[in-house]
């Protein structure tokens, strides 16, 4: 019996499903705000003294590309976990300071104790729910408008990937056209999800010896690789680790074997043959590799044509695909909490 035939069709199923309206929900909801743009404004003038990026979980992996697009402006730019922040380094939460907060559920532990240790900074708060602490108390609010998201972050991540996109350009003044990149992402997400049946029967017979998966990338890529091992571990409870392809060569390419399999995000095209020669190093060793990119033969690792603005939108669906697969053949239903709740309130 085909595999894709025993995928247990609960909510993490059908949040995967409604990402394509997750994310057209985003892109009509987005709005420049006075405060938005007093923001921006005060930026440009110097009058910050640093960024800071900070969230929890996904969250702060989907922060990482805004952090190499605010550097590349030219920005001190940090980031930072929210609970090692509050923890460790709280000094640096300062009126001169720009924080950047990302929490899809607005309610998680650390994030409100950071609401009130502030230290008078900014705060920009990207979240999914208007009436939630992150919304009512941040100086300048931002609303994904992905939908209600009941299990594991697949529809807030897009939708986080696409607001952040939009927000980069609209602190760092390169706002023209960022939609116009960013619309294709609802309807090239849909065509890969048309084919989710043949994706995941793909992958099963693909991966039968596997008993280990690594993801790596670089640059923007790379906020996808860590982001899809936390999802693996989490939706389909299987040991799955996401790190840089320079850090894979320093230590973890001794487990290379066999049944490990390494997933490569080919990623821009600054270190892009970087990231190839990786995977032709592993397949050499004696590994199982694969590369995520446009172009490449098969299906479930082929990106849809797309503007290179979305690359990482659409890299994060052969992992959606894995976690899928890999919670059929358990017997698992994908995305069901045993241990842990949608929203973290312990910190």
């Amino acid at each position: 019996m085909p595999i894709a035939n025993l995928v247990i069709q609960g909510p993490y199923f059908r949040d995967l499903l409604d990402q394509p309206a997750a994310i057209e929900r985003t892109l009509h909801g987005l709005r420049v705000t006075p405060e938005l743009t007093a923001a921006a404004n005060r930026l440009a003038e110097g009058r910050f003294r640093r960024i800071l990026l900070t969230a929890m979980g996904g969250s702060l992996h989907a922060l990482y590309p805004l952090h190499l697009q605010l550097t590349d402006a030219g920005f001190v730019c940090q980031m930072e976990e929210t609970s090692e922040l509050l923890r460790y380094q709280a000094k640096i939460l300062r009126e001169d300071t720009l924080i950047v907060v990302v929490s899809q559920s607005g309610r998680s532990a650390e994030i409100v104790s950071l609401l009130d240790q502030s230290g008078g900074a900014t705060i920009i708060g990207v979240t999914n729910y208007d009436d939630s602490p992150v919304a009512q108390r941040a100086h300048v609010p931002v609303f994904m408008n992905a939908g209600v998201e009941n299990s594991v972050s697949c529809k807030t991540y897009l939708a986080t990937l696409v607001t952040l996109k939009w927000l980069a350009a609209e602190l760092t003044g390169t706002s023209a056209g960022v939609l116009e990149s960013l619309a294709p992402a609802a309807q090239a997400v849909d065509a890969y999800l048309a084919d989710w049946r043949a994706h995941v029967d793909f992958l099963d017979e693909r991966l039968k010896a596997t008993r280990q998966i690594f993801l790596t990338g670089r640059g923007g890529s790379l906020a996808t690789a860590r982001a899809g091992g936390l999802t693996l571990k989490e939706s389909a409870h299987f040991p799955a680790e996401g790190m840089s392809c320079a850090a894979f060569r320093h230590g973890p390419f001794e487990v290379v074997a066999p049944h490990v399999f390494v997933l490569v995000f080919a990623g821009a095209a600054r270190t892009a043959q970087l990231n190839r020669l990786l995977a032709g190093d592993i397949r050499q060793a004696g590994g199982d590799v694969e590369i995520v990119d446009f172009g490449v033969p098969q299906g479930v690792f082929r990106l849809p044509t797309a503007p290179e603005a979305i690359r990482t939108v659409l890299e994060t669906l052969p992992v959606q695909m894995l976690s899928l697969m890999l919670a059929a053949r358990d017997g698992r239903e994908a995305g069901r909490f045993e241990h842990l709740t949608k929203v973290t309130v312990v910190e």
